[in-house]
């Protein structure tokens, strides 16, 4: 009797690691699924913050507010580019022509400086990758015909879950037991706000940076200013990595003018940087608490390995969600509050109230 129930036992176990396995390679096969997923709440997370204030003020029900939220998105859009559209394309032209005429010329001053057989075999090196890329772009073509059709799905599925977010969300807690419902209820709210307010932060940074350093270097007389400006701007989404890419088509185009102006061009990016990431961050996202910049760098580099070019645009939202969640459900930390403002899990949950058989203190009467 008691090799069978060792058996059974040991066989329940075997059982239960086969099934954990197959859930796991069925989830990783549906990586595509989860990746419109994510993206549908992102969106729905943005369109819900621009329609919130507007059910408040206007007292409009959800379906007008966030109706009204993509008509205004898509104004701010059209907008942007009929006034500076034209600008920005024929600059992104000429910037395209000039770059090619500068690294020509910094070749030149390399080799009169005798680190052109370096430079030479670091290029060679890179044009044997590119050819391998060239092979791929039927592959690469491809793809951005999914991910036009992905985004379009996770744009409507995003104005769906902006409407009635909290059905989506009561779905989700509905799996978990009794016990738990209410915290995992909690953490989703305090996500999705920690969320809402990273975007604005980083919105509100890419903007700042944009204008920083388009007017910097059109100041300094360097080349299609506009186009670099708008480059630096929309690189700040991807933090660390992002910024130090966006500065080399500027410095390149600097280091062409003579090596004064590449100085003034690097002192420009490095105080721009430096001043996004010590005075512009902390006064703009002041009441989330910051992701450790050693757990956004592991992130960028790790879900972009897991998910590709895709997993660069990512990794910073998933972090947040996935770094408040672990801090609000297992820490009881409320990080879409200003620092210092903690509110601990039993506050806020039912959970943390006596139980009904355990006798309350009563409060004695003035006589």
């Amino acid at each position: 009797m008691a090799n069978d129930g060792l058996t059974r036992g040991f066989m329940q176990r075997v059982g239960f690691v086969i099934l954990a396995v197959a859930g796991t390679l069925l989830a990783y096969h549906l990586m595509n699924l989860w990746i419109i997923i994510f993206g549908a709440i992102v969106i729905a997370v943005v369109l819900r913050g621009i329609a919130e204030p507007t059910m408040n003020v206007f007292k409009l029900n959800a379906s007008l507010a966030v109706l009204a939220a993509v008509l205004l998105v898509i104004g701010i859009v059209a907008t942007t580019f009929y006034l500076f559209g034209r600008d920005i394309v024929a600059q992104v032209q000429i910037l395209s022509k000039q770059l090619p005429v500068a690294w020509a010329e910094l070749q030149t001053r390399l080799e009169a400086a005798g680190l052109s057989d370096e430079v030479q075999a670091q290029i060679d090196a890179l044009g044997d990758q590119a050819g391998g890329v060239a092979s791929k772009i039927p592959q690469l073509a491809g793809n951005l015909l999914s991910g036009v059709a992905n985004f379009v799905v996770a744009l409507i599925a995003g104005i769906l879950l902006a409407i009635h977010p909290g059905q989506y969300r009561d779905g989700i807690v509905f799996l978990f037991p009794d016990s738990y419902k209410s915290r995992v209820k909690d953490s989703l709210n305090i996500a999705g706000k920690a969320l809402q307010l990273w975007f604005l932060g980083q919105f509100v940074s890419m903007i700042v940076v944009g204008v920083m350093t388009g007017v910097g270097l059109w100041v300094m007389g360097v080349p299609s200013a506009l186009a670099l400006g708008m480059m630096s701007g929309l690189a700040q989404f991807v933090p660390i990595v992002g910024p130090v890419i966006s500065a080399g088509p500027g410095l390149l185009l600097a280091s062409a003018a003579g090596l004064d102006k590449f100085l003034y061009a690097l002192i420009l990016y490095v105080g721009v940087s430096q001043l996004e990431s010590n005075l512009i961050t902390p006064a703009v996202q002041n009441r989330i608490s910051s992701v450790p910049m050693v757990l956004t760098l592991f992130a960028v580099v790790g879900f972009a390995g897991l998910l590709g070019p895709i997993g660069i645009l990512y990794a910073m939202p998933l972090t947040v969600v996935l770094y408040t969640l672990v801090m609000r459900f297992y820490r009881g930390e409320d990080l879409s509050k200003k620092k210092g403002a903690t509110t601990s899990v039993a506050e806020s949950t039912p959970e943390s109230a006596p139980e009904s058989g355990t006798p309350k203190p009563r409060r004695r009467k003035p006589a």
